[in-house]
């Protein structure tokens, strides 16, 4: 695990009259943090790997039911950005199109004579387009576009029509929810981020265990005698909150929308990644606590304390949501 700056002379007992100041201090602010505008759909930071972000940027304008930021929700659902994946019901690729259904809907997006569907750059523009074909079949249903687009990719657009919207089907609703949910985290926030309503009790979880012991692969359990890695105990404040986030920290980037560095609140995620271009790549996360600092499972030898968020692979912070979290997939093809 990466080395972080010590916090000198802070000791456990001042450290917790430390990040009550801060968070007090940094909440008295947050009143003004929940205005937004319009504008163009764009993606957040690194949360597209690199070698897919033109591809997501284009494909996901093909169409207005569709968005860069929805798209890549739904490759990332799909396949967590794995252009090798394959699922028991023989769904291949990053874009995870069963056989038959690339037969009739694949698309040769980069135009050199083949519709591959390992190759990402056939299988994105191909789930874009056929997104905007679902969208055809159901534009005149009413209600919201994209839920209609979203439930007939589910269900089947016969089945939204006869419905005349979303259908009351538990698993068809449930996908709706999950890709608007993700949605969310793909996009790059328009205006400022809402403040979150559980981040003080992950906080109080997590300042409590200032001055334990760090643990790879720690996750709080007694037969741990209560130690914790960077992403357990994340893990674990939110969990005293109701949200269960994954337990890789590269996949809890995704648990909510990207406030900017001079927009972060005590609660947010902060994540460090081998590449800033790449959210897969994500090796560290802490918990910001204010004034440029997070409380930090650092590594092996060290304690549970304050680091200040400062150094080169800094990559950004998720405000975590309960809707988000649930919204990340737990099980997805192999490769």
């Amino acid at each position: 695990m990466r080395k972080f700056w010590v916090v000198g002379g802070i000791g456990v007992g001042m450290a917790m009259c430390f990040v009550a100041l801060l968070v007090v201090g940094t909440y008295s602010a947050a009143a003004g943090l929940a205005s937004s505008g319009g504008g163009a759909v764009a993606l957040a930071k690194g949360a597209v790997p690199a070698k897919y972000q033109s591809l997501v940027q284009k494909w996901g304008n093909l169409c207005p039911a569709i968005n860069p930021a929805l798209l890549a929700a739904q490759l990332y659902q799909e396949s967590g950005w794995n252009p090798r994946a394959e699922s028991p019901a023989a769904a291949q690729g990053i874009a995870q199109f069963i056989p038959g259904t690339w037969a009739g809907h694949g698309i040769d997006g980069d135009k050199d004579g083949d519709r591959d569907v390992w190759d990402p750059a056939d299988a994105i523009p191909s789930a874009a387009s056929y997104d905007c074909e679902l969208a055809g079949y159901v534009k005149k249903v009413p209600g919201d576009r994209t839920d209609n687009m979203l439930a007939a990719y589910n269900a089947g657009a016969y089945r939204v029509i006869r419905a005349g919207g979303v259908p009351d089907i538990s698993e068809t609703q449930n996908y709706v929810t999950i890709i608007r949910s993700l949605e969310k985290s793909f996009a790059r926030p328009v205006g400022r981020v809402q403040p979150s309503e559980q981040a003080a009790g992950a906080i109080y979880f997590a300042q409590k265990k200032l001055g334990t012991p760090y643990l790879w692969g720690g996750n709080g359990t007694p037969e741990q005698n209560g130690r914790f890695d960077c992403s357990g105990l994340t893990q674990a404040a939110y969990r005293t909150v109701d949200i269960e986030l994954p337990r890789v920290a590269n996949d809890q980037y995704n648990a909510g929308p990207h406030p900017s560095r001079d927009e972060l609140l005590p609660g947010d995620l902060v994540f460090f990644s081998n590449d800033l271009g790449n959210s897969r790549a994500i090796h560290h996360v802490g918990i910001y606590v204010g004034g440029g600092y997070m409380i930090n499972a650092p590594y092996t030898g060290a304690v549970i304390r304050f680091d200040k968020i400062d150094a080169p692979d800094y990559f950004g912070a998720t405000r975590v949501t309960k809707d988000g979290a649930a919204a990340l997939p737990t099980d997805r093809p192999a490769a």
